[in-house]
């Protein structure tokens, strides 16, 4: 599958670990943070590595020549995520949110942890490649995510969520440590149910 010369490709978690400067680079050109922000998340995002149902989905700049093998240019954009579980920092953050609402957390979702594409790279499809990717073949019964409150919801994360048919479980919730305000949103999976685009064959 191919995005702008980009390949899409599912990586493991060794891989991750491999090319984890690449996405963490990724990670603060997508989100606006200074690059000191790459030492301080690189413990937590080797740690979410090896948690269990653990998966990532990665995309490529195409390379130019390919003699042998799958080349893979650099990383441009990554996502990944794992098993929602109790004792899970953002688990017990958006449960204390439920229950403030008389509200619990299914007992089977995935947490869609990071998804980030290099800006050059963004409004080409990528996001969705990666998401659908992500999602495909998931065992549990629902994702959920968090992503930081726009006016209106007019930015490219909201618009991909929102076509793949994620709706509300917070709204304007608060993180401990993050004064900005979040939604959490979640969808019923497999993709190919429950509303939303159906997945397309290649």
């Amino acid at each position: 599958m191919t995005r702008m010369d980009t390949v899409i490709a599912s990586l493991d978690a060794g891989e991750f670990r491999d090319r984890l400067p690449e996405a963490l680079g990724v990670y603060v050109d997508a989100m606006g943070y200074p690059s000191q922000v790459i030492r301080s998340r690189a413990p937590a995002w080797m740690e979410h590595s090896h948690r269990d149902g653990w998966s990532g989905v990665a995309a490529f700049e195409a390379p130019r020549r390919r003699l042998l093998g799958h080349a893979r240019g650099p990383l441009v954009a990554i996502c990944y995520g794992y098993r929602g579980a109790p004792g899970q920092w953002w688990y017990e953050q958006v449960a204390r949110g439920l229950r403030e609402q008389d509200l619990a957390l299914p007992a089977d979702y995935v947490e869609l942890t990071e998804l980030h594409v290099s800006p050059r790279y963004q409004g080409h499809g990528i996001g969705t490649a990666l998401l659908r990717r992500f999602l495909t073949g998931r065992p549990e019964g629902s994702v959920l995510l968090s992503t930081p409150e726009v006016p209106d919801e007019a930015n490219g994360a909201w618009r991909l969520y929102r076509s793949m048919g994620f709706t509300d479980v917070l709204r304007a919730y608060r993180f401990e440590g993050d004064a900005r305000p979040f939604a959490v949103l979640s969808r019923p999976l497999p993709l190919s149910q429950h509303g939303g685009p159906r997945e397309q064959s290649s």
